[in-house]
């Protein structure tokens, strides 16, 4: 994947990825209408398919709602790269099959703007614009699977299909 960075800071929570406002809907392209608003008014306007999010700490804080990591992922966000995650977030961007890679030095030396390009395989992250590379951990084969597959649900589909065939 290969994508433009939108840079944030820490504790960007999930009331400024998706505002409570929009909880009522339910359409991943209705949600993508409001993606960051409340944190970067632009941001829907300047995010292009296979951007990347990038931010320092505990990115995806607050509450639990999946809304959060389903309204990047339709905005065209193709990966978010933190220094870390909270866990709930991590865990429903996973099921959705939104890639999310820890790196500290990939944020500590990026900045908006950067385009980098991201290979899940290897944990691969290289910065196009200042010729360098970074490595964070590659994703354990199940977790791997499921992003390939686009989420738990489409993964389980899948198998069950394989199972009948």
């Amino acid at each position: 994947m290969k994508g433009k960075v939108h840079k944030y800071g820490a504790n960007v929570d999930t009331d400024v990825i998706i505002p409570a406002r929009y909880l009522s809907l339910s359409e991943p392209a209705e949600l993508a209408e409001h993606c960051m608003e409340d944190i970067d008014k632009e941001f829907v306007n300047r995010v292009k398919p296979g951007d990347i999010i990038m931010a320092t700490t505990n990115f995806g804080c607050g509450s639990s709602r999946e809304h959060a990591p389903l309204a990047i992922k339709a905005a065209g966000i193709s990966c978010v790269i933190a220094k870390s995650f909270a866990r709930i977030f991590f865990r429903n961007a996973i099921n959705i099959g939104l890639p999310l890679l820890e790196c500290d030095n990939a944020v500590t030396q990026a900045e908006a703007g950067d385009i980098l390009e991201v290979d899940l395989s290897n944990g691969q992250i290289k910065n196009r614009t200042k010729g360098i590379t970074f490595t964070a951990k590659p994703y354990p084969d199940f977790m791997a699977e499921l992003i390939s597959a686009g989420g738990l649900i489409e993964h389980t589909k899948k198998r069950l299909a394989n199972k009948r065939g």
